[in-house]
C-alpha cells in the first residue's frame, strides 16, 4: 500500500473547515485544580537526565495483568529511539530492556509509541512505531514488535508512511479492526499547515489502509489526535493539539466508527494543552494528562490533569477540576508532556512525562507520579 503525497494546497482543498464551538468571552480559568506536584513521595525517576542526555517523550503500555507496565522513549528532543523499560509492580519500580531490542531499533526516530493489538485470530502482539528511520526524511514509520508480551523483539519493515510523528492514538473498532491516527503537514515535514490522518489495520498491526485527511482547518494546526469512545460505545470522540497555540486545543466526532468527522471545534479552556492520553476510571469519568497551553493557566507549561465526563466533553462544559501533576523547572516551559496514563487494578493512576525535574544542570528526565483519584476528589473539596 503507497501512502497519500499531499500537498498544501490539496490539504486546505480536502478540508478546509472553518472553527465553530461554545460561545466564550475572555480566555481565563473556569475551572478549580489541585496541585499534587511537590508531593516527591508519589513520584519515580525512571530514566535521569544527565549534563549531556536529554530523555524525552515517553509513551506506556499497561498489559493485562493490570500491573506490568511497557514504556518507551526517545533520547534528545525529538530524537533517536533506543531505550524501554518495564516495570512488573505497578510502576513503582523498573528494569532497563535496552539491551533486548534490535539493533536497528536506535535508528528510529522521533517519540516512538507503543500499542498491543490482537489480530483476527486472537494473537496479540505488542508493537513500538517511530515517526522515520535513519533520518527524519528516511521512511515513514518504522517498527519494532514482539510475539512473546515483550520478551524478545524483532524489527519489522516500515509502513512508509511519512509523518511528523508516528501514531500518537490507536483504537479498537466494533469489528475488531483498529484505526490509527497521526498527524503530518506537506510532504510529510513539520511544517504548515499540519493535518490529521487515519489508516485501518484488519490484520493487528501489519498492513494498513491508504491513509486519508480527517481532520484540517484553515489558519490553525491540528494534530497529536487522542481517540476515547463515549460511555454508549456509539461514538469517537478525538482531542486534538492546536500547533498555533493562539486559542484552545480542538476536538471531532464520528457516529460511524470513523468513516466521517465532524468539524473540529474548540475544547473546553480546561482541555487546552498538547498531547492528551487518558483513560477512563471506574465511576466513568475522564482524566487526561497533557502539557498545560491554556491561556492564563497558572500552571501553563506544565504537566497537569483534566478530570470530567464524556458529556462535559460533548457539551464544551469546564469539566469538574485540573490536577498540577508535576512541575517543569525548563527556561523553556513548553518542554513536557508526552505522557502515558495507566489505572492499575487497585485505582492508582501512573502518569508518566518527559520534564525538567528540577532546576539543576541536569537535562530532562522520565518521570510518573502515582495517585488515586479519591485522593485528587477530596484535595478538591
Amino acid at each position: 500500500m503507497k501512502p497519500i503525497r499531499i500537498t498544501q494546497s490539496i490539504l486546505l482543498a480536502a478540508l478546509s473547515l472553518s472553527i465553530a464551538g461554545p460561545s466564550r468571552g475572555e480566555e481565563k480559568p473556569d475551572i478549580p485544580f489541585v496541585d499534587i506536584s511537590g508531593e516527591k513521595e508519589r513520584q519515580t525517576v525512571i530514566a535521569a537526565g544527565t549534563k549531556e542526555v536529554y530523555q524525552g517523550h515517553p509513551t506506556t503500555l499497561l498489559m493485562p495483568d493490570g500491573k506490568t507496565i511497557y514504556t518507551v522513549w526517545c533520547i534528545n528532543h525529538g530524537g533517536s529511539a533506543g531505550p524501554m523499560a518495564k516495570s512488573s509492580d505497578g510502576g513503582k519500580t523498573w528494569e532497563r530492556l535496552d539491551e533486548k531490542l534490535p539493533e536497528g531499533y536506535k535508528t528510529h526516530q522521533n517519540c516512538p509509541s507503543i500499542y498491543r493489538l490482537t489480530d483476527p485470530q486472537g494473537k496479540s502482539r505488542i508493537w513500538v512505531w517511530s515517526a522515520a528511520k535513519g533520518t527524519r526524511s528516511g521512511p515513514g514509520m518504522p517498527s519494532i514488535m514482539s510475539e512473546d508480551e515483550g520478551e524478545t523483539w524483532k524489527e519489522m519493515p516500515p509502513l512508509n508512511f511519512p509523518c511528523v510523528m508516528t501514531f500518537s492514538s490507536i483504537v479498537q473498532l466494533k469489528d475488531g479492526r483498529y484505526l490509527g491516527l497521526y498527524h503530518k503537514g506537506p510532504e510529510g515535514k513539520d511544517k504548515s499547515p499540519l493535518g490529521v490522518f487515519q489508516t485501518i489495520t484488519a490484520d493487528g498491526g501489519f498492513t494498513w489502509s491508504e491513509p486519508k485527511v480527517v481532520a484540517a482547518v484553515e489558519e490553525k494546526n491540528p494534530c497529536e489526535p487522542f481517540v476515547l469512545r463515549s460511555p454508549d460505545g456509539n461514538e469517537l470522540c478525538a482531542l486534538l493539539r492546536e500547533n498555533t497555540h493562539k486559542g484552545r486545543s480542538l476536538m471531532m466526532f464520528s457516529s460511524n466508527e470513523g468513516e466521517t468527522w465532524s468539524t473540529p471545534i474548540d475544547t473546553p479552556w480546561g482541555l487546552t494543552g498538547d498531547r492528551h492520553i487518558g483513560v477512563q476510571l471506574e465511576d466513568g469519568r475522564w482524566i487526561f494528562a497533557f502539557r498545560d497551553m491554556a491561556i492564563k493557566s497558572p500552571t501553563w507549561g506544565h504537566f497537569v490533569a483534566w478530570v470530567g465526563t464524556y458529556d462535559d466533553i460533548k457539551n464544551g462544559s469546564p469539566g469538574q477540576y485540573r490536577i498540577k501533576l508535576l512541575e517543569s523547572h525548563a527556561e523553556r516551559l513548553q518542554d513536557c508532556g508526552y505522557p502515558g496514563v495507566e489505572l492499575l487494578d487497585d485505582g492508582t493512576i501512573v502518569a508518566t512525562t518527559y520534564i525538567k525535574y528540577d532546576d539543576s544542570e541536569r537535562k530532562h528526565s522520565v518521570v510518573s507520579t502515582r495517585f488515586k483519584i479519591a485522593e485528587t476528589d477530596a484535595m478538591l473539596k
